[in-house]
């Protein structure tokens, strides 16, 4: 790796994939993200957690979480998912300095609560952060639960942060798991980069490690390492630096997408899961540029619904070991019109996507999540889906908004509640809805449901996200 430094002007490797809080990009959501996580962490007293693919920097976000937190936080970071209900309490207690007694198993928690304790008392917080959570046996994520109950006569004794993949949520969305999903108050998630916010990074890790000159990489070349990595950090590191060892094999000091195909082939990324039918387009279009069909490059970052806009569909041949040998096998594996499936529509729009992006949030972490999750929401739920609309803010000031919602957090789950900025002309208004439901039907019974002081406060109206979208 040492190898291309020199001929580059680089002070350091800038493309590690070990996480490095010298190389904490602050773009796209991960610094507003940060300072939410610091926010819940400080100012709340439930469980936090933060959910994203495989290196999409999850892991360095914790690490930077622990170096900003104030002296007076005692933090335990677990990295271990296969503990036992009694391990788990035993790491805790270890990593605040005392080790296992010679019966551990008689009295864990109780000896475990005195030294929390202990630690308030003095005026130490600690905050227990888990990596891998997804991993983590129900046992012991129930463990986790009843540690979160651990308290003096009016504070928590400890805060709980879970880190891990996208499989975490589909963990508590189990039954069984309910108990531990109502105790999360605040719920963020770190998603892949698009190719402009992918460009930036590049950047700023190349100027981190000392560069200074012109920009090394092409704008082709970060297209292609965006489509390729699937816009994970991880996938992006191992790309910039392969591509930055083959410039520096051809003695040239610019990054263009020769140098990235020849790192592409030099690398086996396992597909993205969770993508839905969108996978096997994927993969397809991965194959074809193996075989040297390059037609369809562009169809992997539109997939991902980057700011960028569909590509025309095109004919694209067969690769040479799959041709037939014959006119007549080779139109007998030729495929129909009706085989050729069109790549679906994003659901939302890039110039829809610039007027959300356009809101002015400022420093209220709480609104800046809503908006965040309210625009996953549109990117992903049906038209047929329905959400219920408590109400509209003519009055579009950020940090009210945010008083709202620290209100809001004692009545409802923070992570049901979504806020839409909505452009009119140069100003915005705030429309607030909660839950996403499969139908209208759905939605009317849920609203039912909802704390009776929303019951007299709001006039609900039910929305199909198509209308929700329509109107951004």
């Amino acid at each position: 790796m040492a190898l291309y430094l020199e001929h580059f002007g680089l002070d350091e490797p800038p493309f590690r994939i070990t996480p490095h809080p010298d190389f904490f990009f602050d773009g796209a959501d991960r610094g507003a993200t940060l300072e939410g996580l610091l926010y819940a962490i400080l100012h709340d007293e439930g469980i936090v957690k933060v959910s994203g693919e495989i290196g999409s920097g999850k892991t360095t976000l914790c690490r930077v979480l622990m170096e900003r937190l104030p002296q007076e936080v005692e933090t335990v970071f677990l990295a271990n998912p296969s503990y036992s209900r009694t391990e788990i309490l035993l790491a805790i207690s270890e990593e605040l300095g005392r080790p296992a007694g010679a019966n551990p198993s008689a009295s864990v928690v109780r000896e475990l609560q005195t030294q929390l304790i202990e630690l308030y008392a003095s005026g130490r917080r600690v905050v227990v952060m888990i990596d891998e959570a997804h991993a983590m046996p129900e046992d012991t994520l129930e463990q986790v639960r009843l540690l979160s109950n651990l308290e003096s006569s009016r504070h928590k004794l400890l805060q709980i942060v879970l880190f891990g993949q996208p499989e975490l949520d589909a963990a508590l969305d189990k039954s069984s798991m309910r108990q531990l999903k109502d105790r999360i108050t605040h719920s963020f998630r770190t998603r892949p980069l698009n190719v402009e916010e992918a460009g930036s990074y590049i950047a700023f890790r190349m100027r981190a490690a000392g560069y200074k000159g012109r920009e090394v990489f092409t704008p082709a070349a970060i297209s292609a390492i965006a489509r390729a990595s699937s816009g994970l950090t991880r996938r992006i590191n191992v790309l910039c630096d392969k591509s930055l060892l083959a410039a520096f094999a051809a003695n040239t000091h610019a990054v263009t997408p020769r140098q990235v195909r020849a790192a592409i082939a030099d690398s086996e990324f396992a597909p993205v899961p969770g993508r839905g039918s969108r996978n096997s387009r994927v993969l397809a279009a991965g194959a074809l540029l193996a075989t040297g069909a390059l037609a369809g490059a562009g169809i992997f970052y539109w997939l991902e619904r980057g700011n960028v806009a569909p590509p025309v569909p095109i004919a694209i041949a067969p690769p040479p070991a799959a041709q037939a040998s014959s006119p007549a096998e080779a139109a007998a594996a030729a495929p129909t019109a009706q085989e050729v499936e069109k790549p679906p529509a994003p659901l939302l729009a890039p110039e829809q996507l610039r007027r959300l992006e356009g809101y002015a949030a400022g420093r209220n972490p709480m609104l800046r999540e809503r908006i965040a999750g309210a625009r996953e929401k549109l990117e992903s739920e049906p038209d047929t889906g329905y959400s219920i609309e408590l109400f509209v803010a003519e009055n579009s000031d950020a940090a009210r908004t945010e008083r709202f919602l620290a209100r809001a957090r004692e009545l409802v789950p923070l992570s049901e509640i979504y806020v839409i900025p909505v452009a009119t002309g140069s100003s915005y208004f705030l429309r607030v809805a909660y839950g996403a439901y499969p139908s209208k039907e759905a939605a009317t019974e849920a609203a039912k449901r909802l704390p009776p002081k929303y019951q007299n406060a709001f006039r609900f109206e039910l929305r199909s996200f198509a209308e929700l979208r329509a109107a951004i």
